[in-house]
């Protein structure tokens, strides 16, 4: 019998189909977690589909240093969409490898080693991604990790002001915390962190992996939060479910990488897949879909929840009810009884993290759904 490295659910998927997943026994699911965040226009998509489908005819696979047209089309829009003058672009395979990328371009353009991190933050899993994370669960086995990380409490403008100093080479922030249990950060403090970079010449990364690709309502959250970082890093949602990730930056940062590379690189299949993704989120509305369905979900969870929960927070469709320490058994019941699929965030958070494209419908199943596991199971 083979062996696998990995916790697996006791529900098998056979296939997707826009908002819903289908067990090998047929059981319909609705899917309100897209995988983390994965799939933002849904399963099956056509667009990404087709995309994929004429790239690979065409061609599988070519290193990066040879243009390939669905790659340097893929550059060209990623610019176009990313704020302010962040206009290079370099492309991964996961938002992990993105993250890594964009600490070591920090410590090589300005010439320091001191990264300021957040707590409760989540950055990924390789040996710097995961230095600049907060929970020791993720890092003991693994330790020793890179050294000179700084970790400041998360939306605390005056901690993060005293923990830049001459020395950093980059702070690192998610504008919406995932893994740490779905908490928006204020205006104030991610723009004191863009104060205090520019002041000390470090570069100010946005942790975009989750929030990027419309989920927050904008395509970058830091359109919202009004804040032009250094770098943004993409993946989950950037390819609807093929794996790619990116970190997008300016021209100081770019001039001044260093050497970083990776074969994989910007593959043309998964560049095909990127671009159809963000031009069907462009021409069709999807983030304004976020941004609408999302605040219906949580004033309909405020209220027929209410007491009942400690809090509903979130921006667009990346929403987490914190519901205490009874967020597996909220999961479980979600899924075995009522066929939605949810995310932990932590051990005291249901996330929320569906299709961009879902429908009132969708909301007021899953709302439904989460009232009958949480309030009336408890009555």
């Amino acid at each position: 019998m083979s062996g696998f490295v990995f916790n697996e659910k006791p529900i098998q998927i056979e296939r997707g189909e826009g908002a819903y997943l289908y067990g090998d026994d047929g059981t319909e699911y609705l899917d309100m977690g897209a995988s983390y965040a994965c799939v933002p226009l849904g399963h099956n998509h056509p667009a990404v589909n087709e995309a994929v489908r004429e790239q690979f005819a065409d061609l599988t696979y070519v290193q990066a240093s040879y243009p390939v047209e669905t790659r340097t089309r893929l550059y060209d829009l990623l610019a176009d969409t990313a704020p302010g003058d962040i206009d290079y672009t370099w492309l991964c395979n996961s938002g992990t490898e993105a993250n890594e990328a964009a600490l070591k371009f920090a410590r090589s353009a300005t010439g320091n080693s001191k990264i300021v991190a957040t707590m409760q933050g989540f950055h990924g899993r390789t040996m710097g991604a995961l230095a600049t994370t907060w929970k020791d669960k993720y890092k003991k086995p693994y330790e020793p990790l890179i050294g000179d990380v700084a970790f400041v409490p998360y939306d605390d403008p005056e901690a993060m002001a005293e923990a830049v100093d001459e020395d950093t080479a980059a702070v690192i922030v998610e504008p919406v915390q995932g893994e740490g249990g779905i908490n928006p950060a204020s205006q104030d403090f991610l723009q004191t962190a863009r104060v205090e970079t520019a002041q000390h010449g470090a570069a100010l990364i946005f942790d975009e992996v989750q929030t990027g690709m419309g989920r927050t309502g904008s395509l970058w959250a830091s359109e919202w939060a009004d804040v032009v970082p250094d770098m943004i890093t993409s993946a989950k949602g950037l390819g609807n479910g093929l794996p790619i990730g990116a970190t997008l930056c300016r021209e100081w940062i770019a001039e001044n990488y260093g050497s970083h590379a990776s074969t994989f690189s910007g593959g043309p299949v998964v560049s095909a897949a990127s671009e159809a993704t963000v031009e069907t989120i462009l021409d069709e509305a999807v983030t304004e879909n976020a941004a609408q369905i999302g605040s219906y979900i949580q004033e309909r969870l405020h209220d027929e929840l209410g007491d009942d929960v400690r809090e509903v927070r979130g921006e667009g469709l990346m929403i987490g009810v914190e519901v205490g320490r009874e967020a597996n058994r909220v999961l479980k019941e979600l899924a075995l009884n009522h066929g939605v699929l949810a995310l932990p965030a932590g051990r005291t958070v249901v996330r929320l993290l569906p299709p961009l494209t879902i429908t009132e419908e969708h909301a007021d199943e899953v709302v439904a759904a989460l009232t009958d596991a949480i309030v009336e199971d408890d009555a």
